[in-house]
């Protein structure tokens, strides 16, 4: 009988061990998918910048072969430009929510992130997306916001995470 509790014992440790590092991998695991999608949208950005700015490259070099005006000399030069305002924006994400309400930006950031996340850092989140949030205290009326929206459940004190598509449509 002592043996059959020791290995009990034991079978009890090991899993406990299991479950551990089980929750340990699961942390790094959002943590890396978290890394993942902020770099895969630097990475889209980039390119889409790189574009834009190859795009106007070409353009200012055809406009100093056609462009032409009554100067002596024929051509105009045209002046080719830094890396415009805009184009800075997107690349630093700053355009990201602009143009979109509050709500419907907390719920790209929350479906993004895939966790949920307290009004604080959706405030911070939003804002660095280029999303201008009007009210005396941005924090209370982003919480009031997600509260009245049928898209957020509340999980904690001014904590908030999206529902899924399929659990909208139930309520």
């Amino acid at each position: 009988m002592e043996e059959l509790t020791d290995i009990l014992v034991g079978l009890e440790q090991r899993i406990n061990a299991y479950k551990s590092r089980y929750q340990e991998l699961e942390k790094k695991r959002r943590r890396l998918d978290d890394e993942i999608a902020t770099i895969k949208k630097y990475l889209e950005l980039a390119e889409t910048l790189y574009r834009v700015e190859a795009d106007k490259a070409k353009l200012a070099s055809l406009s100093n072969q056609i462009i032409t005006t009554d100067d002596p000399k024929g051509i105009r030069p045209v002046p080719l430009m830094d890396v415009t305002d805009q184009s800075r924006e997107i690349l630093l994400g700053r355009s990201k929510y602009v143009g979109k309400s509050v709500p419907q930006a907390a719920y790209e950031i929350l479906r993004e992130s895939n966790r949920a996340m307290h009004a604080k850092e959706l405030v911070q989140r939003l804002i660095e997306g280029g999303l201008q949030i009007k009210g005396k205290t941005p924090l209370t009326s982003i919480a009031t916001s997600l509260k009245r929206d049928k898209r957020f459940r509340k999980v904690g004190p001014n904590t908030f995470e999206a529902l899924g598509d399929m659990l909208i449509q139930a309520v």
